[in-house]
C-alpha cells in the first residue's frame, strides 16, 4: 500500500511547516487526488489516520478532493471524451492528460500560540 508511504511523507511535510511558523497544532491538511493518480483516497485517509498518531497531526483533519481526469487536445486545445478515445475529433491530433493524474498539497490550517 504505496498510500501509507505518501502519507508519511505529507505528515513530514506538514510538521516542517509548523516547525518554520512555530504552530502548536495542525487543524486541517487539504490535498487533490487525481483519479488517473493510482492513488485510492478512501485508503490514503485510512493510512492518514493511523500514521498521525503518534505526531503533532493526531488531532489533523485530511481533506481529501477527488479530481476527475480531463483530456485536451494537444493541437487545438479542446477537451477530448476519453470514452471516444484519445484522439481529437477535431483536428485528428493526440490528447494529452491536463488533470486528474496528479496528488497536490493544497493547504494546510495551523494553529498558532496565543500572545
Amino acid at each position: 500500500m504505496h498510500e501509507y508511504s505518501l502519507v508519511l511523507s505529507l505528515i513530514e511535510r506538514v510538521e516542517q511547516e509548523m516547525r518554520s511558523h512555530n504552530a502548536v497544532a495542525a487543524r486541517c491538511i487539504k490535498i487533490s487526488v487525481g483519479e488517473l493518480s493510482g492513488v485510492e483516497a478512501d485508503l490514503l485517509s485510512y493510512a492518514f489516520e493511523i500514521a498521525r498518531e503518534d505526531t503533532l497531526l493526531r488531532t489533523a483533519q485530511l481533506e481529501v478532493t477527488s479530481v476527475v481526469a480531463r483530456w485536451q487536445c494537444a493541437g487545438c486545445a479542446r477537451d477530448v471524451d476519453s470514452q471516444k478515445g484519445l484522439i481529437c475529433d477535431s483536428c485528428g491530433n493526440p490528447a494529452h492528460l491536463v488533470e486528474g493524474g496528479e496528488i497536490l498539497f493544497e493547504s494546510v490550517e495551523l494553529e498558532l500560540p496565543s500572545d
